[in-house]
């Protein structure tokens, strides 16, 4: 499977010597940019990958790249500082870059955090999908089947719910039986986690 990395650092030898040492790899595609402007113009037509970036750039600087991509699942950002420069590494970590290479990069040292960003963005696309299908099963329920289970969420039991809902406990145990069947689980439990991941979480 092809893998995409973005390079985006305003110095040329830099890009041209980390677009020869990563386009040894037959599965990677790479793709450079001389600005954080020049990639978050194009960054929604982009494919997932792993972003190679550079901290100081004319226009956007790394940072600012960091905090347009923080909540992008299709990106994981590693950032290439200068040697001994643990300051900027700690503020890049903590606006949300995966890992930090010091320059000049060690070429296996680099390979291999680009292999946990990889292997990071498997793992958000996999949660990704999971949250996707919970939500795709929850948004079958109707407004009373979804109501039903709330409470249950809440753990209140069918005469509650009943109460609350002014109906009669028998009419909530259909509305328990057909929320099961749409969500395909055959206990409470199974109906809780997939509640859970859609982001139904109990009020406190």
């Amino acid at each position: 499977m092809t893998k995409t990395i973005y390079i985006v650092d305003d110095d040329d030898a830099v890009r041209a010597s980390l677009h020869s040492l990563l386009s040894l790899r037959s599965d990677l595609i790479v793709r450079g940019y001389r600005s954080g402007d020049a990639i978050l113009e194009e960054i929604g037509e982009l494919d997932p990958g792993v972003v190679l970036l550079d901290f100081h750039m004319p226009g956007a600087s790394g940072l600012d790249v960091l905090t347009a991509l923080e909540r992008n699942p299709n990106f994981v950002s590693i950032i290439l500082t200068g040697q001994g420069n643990v300051g900027l590494a700690v503020q890049a970590m903590k606006a949300g870059a995966l890992d930090f290479v010091e320059k000049p990069y060690d070429a296996s040292t680099l390979m291999d955090v680009i292999a946990h960003g990889f292997a990071q963005l498997e793992q958000g696309g996999e949660i990704a999908a999971r949250i996707a299908a919970a939500k795709a099963r929850i948004a079958l329920l109707s407004p009373r089947e979804t109501d039903t289970l709330k409470g249950l969420i809440e753990g209140r039991s069918n005469k509650v719910i009943a109460y609350e809902l002014d109906i009669s406990p028998r009419t909530v145990e259909i509305y328990r039986a057909n929320l099961m069947e749409k969500l395909e689980v055959r206990s409470l439990s199974e109906a809780l986690r997939i509640a859970f991941a859609a982001g139904m979480v109990p009020d406190p």
